[in-house]
């Protein structure tokens, strides 16, 4: 009885209407952002109250953050790459392949895992003196890291196996998954730091401990009875067919992920020269804003995903279709509405973050300018994520490289040579010319290609094989 509930629910994907069913599954993964989010900023208010320590310890560990999102990349690499493609298995009705799928994806995460461990055990003081860190800092910092590497082989698992849990319409249980590790972290962050008298070592044991937990909670999950995708030892061997296009697939995301640390030190870099320490900060409440602010849109996509996959391995175009309009509608109408606040009441958002009458100044036409086209950007987020689910590699891959690297980085350069007259401001304006850029290619891209993939797939010629 329990398997057919919990295969009824898989098909589900195939069978509930599509509004209701975008809205199940989107709710609970909007929420486990915003909980992620929250609980990383509880992180970083703890560490910053250590007494005595706290200001050098907190900046020691935020030099850590571009290792510990390139180890989140690695995870969106082998599970964002895997997910869609075992969805679409299941559309096809290949359960075989879509198990294949996840066991491969297993010992990718632990390859990944192991190889990352080593690097950063060995190499991490290195590393973090190129990112910023300074004599005053480091020593907080290498402590943060080393701890935190060793329970890369968590956090591998936590956010790689995750993603297969909702890609089974399982949004509710995935959402749990981010709660629990987020309660234990902000109950163990206390209790270590300042019971313990750990410090820094203790921010760090909390978050692996955490982490941890959600681990063994999806673990439990994928081998238990309430799955459809169960973790299987006969899977777990390499297979190039299954694993290579998955990872071509969740190159995309990767990019994504891996290139914000680049981005962060162009920026910084190019406003520190025209601009000074107020533009930098400026900046760094700005780019809080739009990766805050995006947070809902990711959760619509997330809840998009098995729905686009699913339907488009049982050639069910309608519901493709279907579940791509209101995808769009949600993303521009959610992206529309964020424009309009922030160009009507910037100075509120500003403020959130520091009171201060110069940044406050400074801040506001800059910030206009910075999420000037943040009103189009749902189209570039509905595009680009409906390509991930449909497996579409090629494509999405070159629309990740195309925003950041192939645009925004060398605009950011180029722009203050253009408009010499107002360096600072060019330098934040290199943001809406590379959105307006990307969003036009890729409305017209997606418009070419969808139609394509429609027909291809009515046909019976699906992406994945």
């Amino acid at each position: 009885m329990e398997q057919a509930g919990t295969k009824a629910q898989t098909e589900a994907l195939g069978k509930e209407p599509v509004g209701t069913l975008l809205l199940r599954l989107a709710a609970p993964a909007i929420v486990a952002q915003i909980i992620n989010l929250l609980y990383n900023m509880v992180d970083r208010i703890y560490i910053g109250h250590i007494e005595g320590i706290g200001q050098l310890a907190l900046t020691g560990v935020g030099v850590c953050l571009p290792l510990i999102m390139l180890i989140s990349a690695f995870a969106s690499l082998a599970g964002m790459g895997s997910a869609p493609r075992a969805s679409i298995f299941l559309g096809e009705g290949k359960k075989d392949k879509a198990e294949l799928t996840l066991g491969n994806s297993v010992t990718l995460l632990s390859l990944i895992a192991v190889t990352l461990t080593v690097v950063f055990l060995i190499f991490s003081e290195d590393l973090l003196l190129m990112f910023g860190a300074s004599e005053n800092t480091i020593t907080y910092a290498v402590q943060y890291m080393r701890i935190y590497s060793c329970g890369t082989l968590f956090v591998q698992f936590t956010l790689g196996l995750n993603v297969f849990i909702s890609a089974q319409g399982f949004a509710r249980t995935s959402m749990l998954t981010v709660m629990i590790g987020a309660i234990c972290n902000i109950i163990l962050d206390p209790i270590l730091i300042f019971g313990f008298k750990m410090g820094v070592a203790g921010a760090a044991l909390a978050t692996i401990i955490s982490q941890c937990i959600s681990m063994l909670w999806i673990l439990r999950f994928l081998t238990g009875d309430k799955t459809v995708l169960r973790i299987r030892r006969k899977n777990l061997r390499l297979s190039a067919p299954i694993i290579l296009p998955a990872v071509a697939l969740g190159l995309s995301p990767f990019i994504m992920q891996s290139t914000e640390s680049l981005l962060s030190v162009c920026f910084n870099s190019s406003l520190l020269k025209y601009g000074g320490d107020l533009a930098v900060g400026t900046m760094t409440i700005a780019s809080s804003i739009m990766q805050f602010s995006l947070l809902p849109l990711q959760g619509l996509t997330q809840g998009a995903q098995p729905i686009v996959s699913y339907n488009f391995g049982a050639h069910q175009m309608e519901r493709v279709k279907k579940t791509f309009r209101i995808l769009l509608i949600s993303c521009v109408s959610y992206s529309m509405t964020l424009w309009a606040l922030v160009m009507l009441m910037p100075q509120v958002f500003i403020r959130l973050f520091n009171n201060s009458p110069e940044l406050v100044t400074f801040g506001v036409p800059a910030i206009r300018m910075y999420m000037g086209m943040t009103g189009i950007f749902g189209i570039q987020i509905a595009c680009q994520q409906t390509f991930i689910s449909l497996g579409n590699a090629k494509n999405s891959l070159f629309l990740a490289l195309l925003r950041k690297i192939i645009l925004l980085i060398p605009l950011i350069y180029i722009m203050p040579a253009i408009f010499t007259d107002n360096q600072t401001m060019a330098v934040f304006m290199a943001e809406p010319v590379a959105d307006f850029l990307a969003v036009a290619t890729t409305a017209c891209m997606f418009a070419l290609y969808f139609r394509r993939i429609m027909r291809g797939s009515e046909e019976g010629k699906t992406q994945v094989s």
